[in-house]
Parts: structure tokens; sequence; C-alpha cells
């Protein structure tokens, strides 16, 4: 389940490399890089996948760096936060950002972790749906590959070999998947016109 936009990726937290980026902002004010470095330990210590990035590059440079990279969450300490005792936490998937109390990160930030995983994955479950049809015959099929930009297509299916070919070569498809959840979603196979029990899902392999 991997995701992106116009900025570059978007990595669900569970299979990201880098959970959490951490951004001293204004670092060459006294304790800044210092109390960075410390939100950095502390998360590694709660167990997250946690990089500081303390180069001279700029702040923006940086955001836009991390974006790309899909990294889920990008903390920023400035001199102000510090002093009020906060962090400021920018979700990847949405561009929200959230003031986190730095005596809460441990709890705070996996939390927001999760949240960001089960937001893109009903993302992606909302996307597949919205994105499958059903058909009964391989004109249906054609004319959602071509008319509908694509997606995924359930028809009934014989099992047979030939069947399947001959649908690739008719609607310029073929077989995805045999779901385990069978639904019927018409009674005979397509190409042939046998009776059936077996519903398959066709795509358009890229």
């Amino acid at each position: 389940m991997t995701h992106g936009d116009n900025n570059g990726l978007v990595l669900p937290p569970r299979i990201a490399p880098v959970q959490v980026v951490v951004l001293p902002i204004a670092a060459h004010k006294p304790g800044v890089t210092e109390r960075a470095q410390e939100v950095v330990s502390r998360l590694k210590a709660a167990g997250l996948r946690v990089k500081g990035d303390f180069s001279d590059n700029s702040p923006g440079w940086k955001f836009a760096e991390w974006e790309m990279k899909g990294v889920p969450l990008r903390i920023e300490l400035g001199p102000r936060d510090i002093e009020a005792g906060v962090c400021l936490a920018a979700r990847r998937d949405s561009g929200e950002k959230v003031t986190v109390p730095l005596s809460e990160l441990e709890t705070r930030v996996p939390a927001l972790l999760e949240d960001v995983q089960n937001g893109l994955f009903e993302k992606a479950k909302r996307n597949l749906a919205e994105h499958t049809y059903t058909a009964e015959t391989v004109e249906e099929v054609r004319d959602i590959i071509e008319n509908r930009g694509g997606g995924f297509v359930k028809t009934m299916w014989c099992g047979d070999e030939a069947c399947e070919l001959k649908m690739k070569e008719l609607a310029g498809v073929s077989s995805r998947c045999i779901p385990f959840e069978q639904e019927h979603v018409g009674r005979v196979c397509p190409i042939c016109g046998k009776p059936t029990d077996t519903m398959i899902i066709w795509g358009v392999a890229y």
C-alpha cells in the first residue's frame, strides 16, 4: 500500500524506512540543535524509526526533500517551541500541523503515526471500491476499460484458460485474481456462455 502526490511519495508508517524526521528551526540559536537531538533519541527509544536532519540546508529545502521521500511525520522544533515546551508535527498525508507537548512525545507521536496509517488504508480501500466495476459481457468489460479510466472489472468465468486468453484478446485485460469471497455478478462466462459459479477480477497490466 504505497501512495504519492505531486510532491513525491506518501508512505504508510508501517513500511516507511524513516517514520519521523526531526528538523531544528534556527539551529544556530543556543540549545535548538541539542533539544532536537534529544527528541530524536527519545523517539528512537520509543521504538520509532527516526532521523534528524542537521544539515545546513534551509528549512524550506528540507521540507521539500523529506516530503518527496514520503516520510509520514515531520517534527519542527525552534526556539519559540522550546520556550513553550512543544514541537510542531506535520503530517505527510494531509499536510495538517499539530502542536505536540514535548512531555507527551512518546505517546502522541506513535498515535499520530497510527492515525496516518489508518487514514491511508481507508483512502486506499475507497479508491479501490470506486474503481472496481461489474460486467456481464465482453463489450461491457471493454467499455469500462476504455471509457472509465481503467480500474478492475468483476465478471463470471468458467475456469477455462482459453476463455481467459480470449478475454485478453478482445478486451485488453488479463486476470488479476479469483477472490476468496465470491460474488455472483452474473450467471455465465462472458466468453463461452457456460454457466459458472466462479467470479474473477480483470485489469490492465502496465
